[in-house]
């Protein structure tokens, strides 16, 4: 077992959707985390990839809501949140996965294998060396940035969600 497996084995590892009505944890030590260039995966997230990862040997507890699910082939459906769309998880024949980025702490699961490179976009290998940006520094362009409230959901664990002073928000 690596020393990261080990740190991962003893704790739990929560995530969710966007919004905040689906929630989930795996508890031990999850599977080995990868990412997928195919087709399917592509239009799942909207991405160039999808990173995943099995929940290893225990289940998944959806501790928050459930996922709809969309089955996209014969084989595998697709689980993500029925309010807001985030994509939380891939289910076929050889086991469930979740998506890496719905997890709180996603860089404590880094990828270590890639699959259907036959699809992977020819521009993917150019994105870390465009040139880097802090999401502030477009403040010229983008004005509202500067007065931006987020609704998103914390990267952690909440009692109930949303808090009242965002329901007296949608209300007024």
């Amino acid at each position: 077992m690596t020393q990261t497996q080990t740190l991962l084995s003893a704790q739990s590892l929560s995530g969710g959707c966007q919004c905040g009505a689906v929630r989930f944890r795996v508890t031990g030590h999850p599977g080995v985390a990868t990412v997928c260039h195919c087709r399917m995966c592509q239009k799942a997230s909207a991405a160039p990839f999808l990173a995943l990862v099995g929940p290893g040997e225990h289940p998944v507890q959806w501790t928050r809501g459930k996922p709809k699910w969309f089955q996209s082939s014969n084989a595998a459906r697709r689980g993500f949140c029925g309010d807001c769309g985030t994509p939380l998880a891939y289910d076929a024949p050889d086991g469930l996965a979740l998506s890496v980025i719905a997890f709180d702490e996603p860089d404590r699961l880094p990828p270590v294998l890639a699959f259907g490179i036959e699809n992977k976009r020819a521009w993917a290998d150019g994105v870390p060396h465009l040139p880097p940006r802090h999401t502030m520094d477009d403040l010229d362009e983008a004005a509202f940035l500067e007065t931006l409230v987020s609704y998103q959901h914390p990267d952690r664990d909440t009692e109930e969600w949303p808090p009242e002073t965002l329901l007296a928000e949608d209300h007024a």
